[in-house]
């Protein structure tokens, strides 16, 4: 009897980063659940087409009720989760001065309140099994300090500080919390946005001169959710080119 794939969740896994994390997981064995506000029938089918099992729903990662929708038509789906990888996130710019507290609070509704939102639908099954995987996507610019982020930053902070309580929390059973921590990574989003003018700049500065892809973080994903990595929780890995230097 064939044993049942591992079943992975990823948030805003439609483009960018989140796809290519999403894929990877794919071709790791896992079956794939993918939370996004785009539409991802279009990567479940492509999924589909290479033999994985694969399910996807439009959500709000910042609404309690579309994050209950989705937890709820997955587990009805596969039965369980393992994995859960909290990508979707949005980088807006403004000064401080002129920022307001909706752009503030947006900011942390997508950013921060989504980590407390799927983990309360996925960390129960996990602590039931005794395993589990939770990775957070960061970002370095928490460990660099950037202007016209503030908002930003400080959620990308809020992230790692949420996976080294957590991990204290489910240590004992047998569930790893982690967070990787990108520099500035070219997806169309980035390449499209303010910025696009960073791209070389950044790569100047970095030890690895140039521009970030998603395909350097598939890597580290992969093997923080593995058996590898079982004795490895509460750390930040930076992926950055050697931008940030700790």
């Amino acid at each position: 009897m064939m044993k049942e794939p591992r079943v992975a969740v990823v948030t805003g896994g439609v483009a960018g980063i989140g796809r290519a994390l999403t894929e990877r997981l794919a071709s790791d064995g896992f079956a794939i659940a993918v939370a996004d506000k785009s539409d991802p029938s279009s990567l479940v089918e492509a999924l589909h087409s290479q033999g994985v099992k694969a399910f996807g729903q439009i959500c709000d990662v910042s609404s309690p009720d579309d994050v209950r929708a989705f937890a709820e038509a997955t587990l009805g789906r596969f039965g369980h989760v393992d994995v859960l990888v909290m990508n979707a996130g949005i980088y807006p710019v403004s000064a401080f001065v002129d920022m307001t507290w909706a752009e503030w609070d947006r900011v942390f509704s997508i950013n921060v309140d989504q980590l407390f939102h799927f983990t309360k639908a996925f960390l129960p099954g996990m602590l039931d099994r005794k395993w589990g995987r939770i990775v957070c996507i960061s970002s370095t610019t928490f460990h660099a300090g950037v202007p016209m982020q503030s908002h930003y930053v400080a959620s990308k902070g809020a992230v790692i500080g949420f996976a080294r309580a957590l991990a204290a929390e489910v240590g004992e059973s047998g569930i790893t919390v982690n967070t990787i921590a990108p520099g500035l990574v070219r997806t169309e989003n980035t390449a499209a946005g303010t910025q696009s003018g960073l791209f070389d700049a950044l790569a100047a500065q970095q030890a690895i001169k140039r521009t970030e892809e998603p395909a350097d973080l598939v890597g580290p994903l992969s093997f923080l959710v593995s058996e590898d990595a079982a004795f490895i929780t509460g750390q930040t890995l930076i992926v950055d080119g050697g931008w940030v230097r700790t």
